[in-house]
């Protein structure tokens, strides 16, 4: 029978009552509990396993054993590698042309009725390919038996998984792509938009708006080319790789690697073929990294919207309201682009701790790898689209970044620099000697500016009204001409290197 999560748990309570009570089974399952599965249910496994069980598994055994709720999203790429892996053999002469013919328009047919929606999970048939094979054989018969020679469940799940992880990797590729894209139309808009840098939180130097989200387009750049590089190493295939340690079937296994294209063949060792999950890690990787690079500028977002700063207003589309306070706008989605930073590591950690120490060749372990890495692709997708919306949409506030930029004495660093420059002083010295200038223009209640060029001077005589050239945050934006600094046209000159890029 199939037998629901929370059956399960009431079974096992059941049993632990009844190994309480009247000494049952040392599992503490009844022997009831323990036979409970249908006639229907052990044929089901024995087809799977063979002669070697007389029994079916237990209730509990095929809820924690089953994937077909997890691994069903495999249904493409499992139907792929048989539809490949059935012309191999037909041509290499494993299986006649006939029956090869008819397992391919069987499964063309099972593809076409699960694009439909007409997949009946049953955990008693575990996983999709048992689902795939066991649908086979009630459309073309006995000769669906043939699908399976030279290959394991194995090698199929590996190449199965590696084909929707190469997937994964090119649409996270396009999502990037596309909040980049996004963010180099607001960097153009506002190359010459005026705010404060920080460090520590702090006001810093004046910097442009559009330098600051340049910052990001590089970050995800490098997002772009972890995916590329993870994309690279998994494009090998497993099948044919059999159980563990190959098959003596004479298989072409260069064809199959061909036909789901895959550019680097078959990979080298059928151990490694079966136990290796570097390429899922991979993938987890970079979208670790791609979360960290979302939560930061989500953290800036929330922060520019608080009414301290003031620096961004997000559109009702991707804000919420408070059930108490009429007046809220609170920035709901960027806190939660934030919060799956989390998940991400979360993640890759997860299926780290599962690979971490298992011995060659595969163990039932690794079945967890599927639902992490499917829960991380989902959430992913969810976190770019949401940024890209937001970055789209996002109202800035010129002025008030302006005005935020001009406090802190965000100049100063400026006016050490123009003494090096027209003064020749030591840095060190200068910058000494703009600190005691903070200091002065900070007991007055006023900015750099503000100070008299007779203050100046009492200070250091080198210091001229010629100073005056710097000490504003348009002057000291425009200084910063060097390469990948926060002047207008070096932006300009990014945005457009970008575009190329993409």
């Amino acid at each position: 029978m199939t037998v629901s999560r929370r059956d399960a748990i009431k079974l096992a309570a059941m049993g632990g009552a009844v190994a309480a009570g009247c000494g049952a089974s040392a599992n503490g399952l009844s022997a009831q509990a323990m036979s409970s599965e249908t006639p229907k249910t052990a044929d089901a496994a024995n087809s799977l396993w063979g002669g070697r069980f007389g029994a079916g598994p237990s209730a509990i055994m095929q809820e924690i054993n089953a994937s077909i709720g997890v691994d069903k999203r495999l249904w493409r790429q499992d139907i792929q590698g048989s539809r490949a892996h059935v012309a191999m053999l037909a041509k290499q002469g494993i299986v006649s042309a006939e029956d090869a013919a008819a397992i391919d328009k069987g499964l063309q047919q099972i593809a076409a009725e699960y694009a439909d929606g007409k997949l009946v999970e049953n955990l008693a048939l575990e996983d999709i390919h048992l689902h795939v094979e066991t649908r086979l054989k009630e459309i073309i018969g006995p000769a669906a038996g043939r699908l399976h020679t030279a290959r394991s469940r194995n090698d199929q799940v590996a190449v199965d998984f590696r084909l929707w992880v190469k997937a994964a990797c090119a649409e996270a590729d396009l999502a990037l792509k596309g909040l980049i894209t996004a963010l180099l139309a607001r960097a153009e808009e506002h190359a010459d938009t005026i705010m404060p840098g920080f460090t520590h939180l702090q006001v810093a130097q004046p910097v442009t708006l559009g330098h600051h989200l340049m910052a990001y387009v590089e970050m995800l750049g490098r997002d772009r080319s972890r995916f590329a590089d993870a994309m690279k190493r998994m494009d090998e295939c497993p099948l044919g790789a059999a159980a563990l340690a190959g098959t003596s079937f004479p298989i072409d296994r260069q064809m199959t690697a061909k036909a789901l294209g895959f550019a680097g063949g078959p990979t080298r060792n059928s151990l490694d073929s079966v136990s290796d999950r570097d390429f899922a890690l991979e993938y987890l990787a970079a979208t670790h990294m791609t979360g960290l690079h979302l939560s930061r500028l989500a953290e800036e977002m929330i922060i520019w919207a608080s009414q301290p700063f003031g620096f961004i207003t997000l559109p009702d589309a991707w804000s919420t309201g408070s059930s108490i306070m009429p007046q809220k706008r609170n920035p709901d989605a960027a806190e939660l682009v934030r919060a799956k930073a989390g998940q991400f590591l979360a993640a890759f950690t997860r299926l780290s701790v599962v690979m971490k120490g298992l011995p060659l060749a595969y163990s039932k372990d690794m079945q967890d790898d599927k639902v992490t890495v499917f829960a991380a692709h989902d959430d992913l997708g969810l976190c770019l689209a949401s940024m890209m919306g937001m970055v789209q949409t996002i109202t800035f506030n010129k002025a008030k970044m302006r005005a935020a930029a001009n406090s802190g004495f965000s100049t100063a660093t400026d006016l050490a620099d123009w003494l090096v420059r027209a003064g020749g002083v030591p840095f060190r010295e200068a910058h000494e000697i703009t600190g005691k200038c903070v200091k002065a223009a900070e007991a007055k209640g006023t900015d750099l500016n503000g100070l008299t060029d007779a203050e100046l001077s009492a200070i250091d005589k080198r210091i001229t009204k010629a100073v005056r050239d710097v000490l504003s945050v348009e002057a000291s934006v425009a200084s910063r001409t060097s390469f990948g600094g926060t002047a207008p046209a070096n932006v300009r000159a990014a945005i457009t290197a970008a575009r190329k890029a993409l």
